[in-house]
Parts: C-alpha cells; structure tokens; sequence
C-alpha cells in the first residue's frame, strides 16, 4: 500500500530485505573470487598477471624491487574493490546483480 507516494510496511520491508540480501551476497562473492583466481604452479609473475586479465580482472601490480616480470615470482595475490550494480529490469521483478569490474592487487619478487 502507498501512502503520498511512499512504500509502507511490508512493501518497504520486502524491498529492504532484498537489497540487503543482493549486497550481502555481492560482498561474499566478491571476496571469495580473488584468492580461487590465482594461477597454481610454477610460472612467472607475467604468466599470472596475463592469466588473471584474461579471467576478467583488473590487475594492479606491486613490485619489491626491478626483477623484469617475465623472471619474477608471485608473492601474494589480494582482492580489490569489486564493482556492481543491481537491477530489477522492471517495477516487480526481483533484482539481479551484475558484476562490471574486479581488481586483483598482484605483489611479485
């Protein structure tokens, strides 16, 4: 039921609910991706940053010294930020997340 244009009671709880669960989702998601996205094995840190840009990510690199990337080692792989958005396509229809970008933070040796 509206009330001069607003949602009340259980519309505006249902609504809130449903944000909060699509973000709490997002958040989860976002934070679990980064660390199962490292390339396992040996190779260079070149070998790992083209990997991770091929899975989508954006790719920040934090380098300890002058070691040319194709001879240096991964010493950690970190999440960044992730970026999203949701919508609900039209009035009624329950929302839907989409992930637009994700950043990795890449520290080689």
């Amino acid at each position: 039921m509206k009330k001069f244009g607003f949602a009340t009671g259980a519309a505006k709880a249902a609504t809130f609910t449903s944000v909060v669960a699509g973000g709490l989702t997002v958040a989860v998601l976002g934070l679990a991706a980064p660390a199962g996205a490292a390339p396992i094995g040996p190779g260079s840190a070149q070998d790992t940053i083209n990997q991770l840009q091929a899975d989508g990510y954006n790719v920040i690199v934090n380098r300890i010294g002058a070691t040319p990337l194709d001879q240096a080692a991964v010493v950690a792989v970190r999440p960044g930020q992730t970026y999203s958005r949701t919508d609900s396509g039209t009035p009624g229809d329950s929302l839907e997340t989409t992930v637009t970008g994700k950043t990795v933070y890449v520290d080689v040796k």
